[in-house]
């Protein structure tokens, strides 16, 4: 069940309960150093998301969740290599090396991570044919996770977005989080990127500016009154 810790907000005389949500995004073994799609210091961030949980009314995760021979995967396509580009019905794919396949080692999320506190994962990837960034939705956007649902019914109007990679599903969702109306803030130390292309990671900041997301850093969430300058 989730937590009911939430405050209470007046809105035209009746008062309504307003929850926020921790998002982990992907904090899986094969993002991890050492993994099959490392990101570089990706083990960072789990220390981080264990600091955060006590402090949200609702947790949730994302877990890639690739059947074998995904779409996305260059080894699903004779002659190319991770990196290289294709149309995946439809859409412009890049593609990676095998990765986070369904009930895999690599899917599993992190062994240090707390999982007691986590309310529910969602999965992501499982279509085969289209690759699935977003927490919220595949690329197409013709399928959705079942996180926003679900976020709607147990009232979240702000979500704390973290995890891995900065420059790919913490983006996506990020955005789509905005697009959902969905007040959006990103934690800065707890992303870590992979910047495939120099700048990536750079203009993922600079899209998510764009969009109107706030940055916050665990600590603030941790210590709110400090981060205001007000007594202990």
């Amino acid at each position: 069940m989730p937590r009911r810790s939430a405050s209470s907000v007046r809105t035209g005389g009746v008062f309504e309960v307003a929850m926020k949500a921790l998002v982990l995004v992907d904090l899986q073994n094969d993002f991890m150093p050492g993994g099959a799609l490392a990101v570089p210091a990706g083990n960072a961030v789990v220390e981080v998301a264990n600091r955060l949980l006590p402090h949200f009314d609702l947790v949730v995760a994302t877990q890639d969740w690739h059947p074998p021979g995904h779409g996305s995967f260059a080894s699903s396509h004779e002659g190319k290599n991770p990196g290289d580009i294709v149309d995946l019905n439809g859409l412009r794919q890049e593609l990676w090396p095998d990765h986070c396949i369904q009930n895999g080692a690599g899917a599993a999320c992190h062994r240090d991570l707390s999982r007691k506190p986590i309310d529910r994962v969602f999965h992501k990837g499982t279509n085969p044919s289209l690759d699935s960034y977003s927490a919220f939705f595949d690329n197409a956007h013709r399928g959705s996770t079942g996180l926003s649902e679900y976020l709607k019914e147990n009232g979240v109007t702000a979500v704390y977005i973290m995890g891995l990679a900065i420059d790919y599903c913490v983006k996506f969702s990020v955005l789509d989080a905005v697009r959902l109306g969905l007040e959006t803030y990103v934690v800065t130390d707890g992303c870590r990127g992979i910047d495939l292309n120099p700048g990536d990671i750079d203009k993922a900041w600079e899209e998510m500016h764009r969009a109107g997301v706030k940055l916050v850093e665990a600590e603030a969430l941790e210590h709110p009154a400090k981060s205001r300058g007000e007594d202990a």
